[in-house]
């Protein structure tokens, strides 16, 4: 008996071992090529409009310009730099959103669907196609390995939901087809409907979804010059109050400056002078 007396005193048992937080992720769907009415409360993407319902969507938010490639750019570096057309060998100087993660020592990765292999940089390939991916511009990530190997193909990303393995920051370009490009709401309201679930179960405790388009059909903007129509996006994630609808007036710019204030950088170009979009949505908590 004094033994085990002596034991229980000299050797209590080993502390249960701490879980690590979860992560928070932020993570952004890129769609194609509609007006906010032709996705709001339209029968055909009941998936995306029952998550609207339990989430947040915005009734203000236009886009820069025409067509696909300087939105996608906006979005990314905060300008159109100039870009009128999808021009495929367009180089991009300076400093943009990835570049900046990296030298945070955030981690990030922009999923390609139909790309063949990661760092592709080439015109197009079957259902890709290289102005939907505004990374492959950019000799700041291009030229990096570290940095161009982040551009992968739309299959690494069930590895990763598999294994659990988000970086802080994601994006997604679908193909062309389920970008709604060249296939139907329906369709891409389908394809929502197969993965959403899956990223909002992995987000983490403070981690956002968002879901916007890269233009609309019109020439409608905030400010009375000509821009790239209306647009939903649409936000969710555990912090998001359902039912919300964010009515500020907003853009491209405002995204990528809630994003960069959500990391802790430094606001790029456009993105420096915008109202940032829903800064409550988008802080981490601790």
């Amino acid at each position: 008996m004094l033994l085990v007396l002596l034991a229980a005193v000299c050797c209590p048992p080993a502390a249960a071992a701490v879980a690590e937080p979860q992560p928070s992720s932020l993570f952004v769907i890129v769609l194609e090529n509609r007006e906010y009415e032709e996705v709001v409360g339209n029968p055909e993407m009941p998936y995306l409009n029952g998550l609207i319902g339990r989430g947040a969507v915005t009734t203000n938010y236009y886009t820069p310009a025409h067509p696909s490639l300087p939105n996608y750019l906006a979005l990314l570096g905060g300008d159109t730099f100039g870009v009128s057309d999808n021009y495929p060998d367009l180089q991009i100087g300076g400093p943009n959103l990835a570049s900046q993660l990296s030298r945070a020592g955030i981690s990030w990765r922009a999923y390609m669907e139909g790309m063949p292999y990661r760092c592709f940089t080439g015109p197009g390939y079957g259902s890709y196609t290289k102005r939907h991916n505004p990374f492959a511009y950019f000799p700041s990530i291009t030229s990096v390995p570290k940095r161009c190997a982040n551009i992968v193909p739309g299959t690494r990303l069930t590895r990763d939901l598999e294994r659990g393995t988000l970086p802080e920051f994601g994006w997604l370009t679908p193909d062309v087809c389920n970008d709604g490009h060249d296939c139907s709401l329906s369709a891409v309201d389908l394809y929502l409907y197969e993965l959403v679930p899956q990223l909002r179960r992995q987000l983490g405790p403070h981690g956002l979804l968002v879901i916007t388009w890269d233009e609309g059909r019109t020439k409608l903007s905030c400010c009375g010059a000509p821009g790239g129509g209306r647009i939903a996006t649409v936000l969710a994630g555990p912090d998001v109050e359902p039912g919300r609808e964010i009515a500020m007036v907003a853009d491209h710019y405002s995204l990528l400056a809630a994003i960069e204030d959500r990391f802790g950088l430094e606001r790029l170009r456009l993105a420096a002078t915008a109202q940032p979009l829903a800064p409550s949505l988008f802080r981490l908590r601790d």
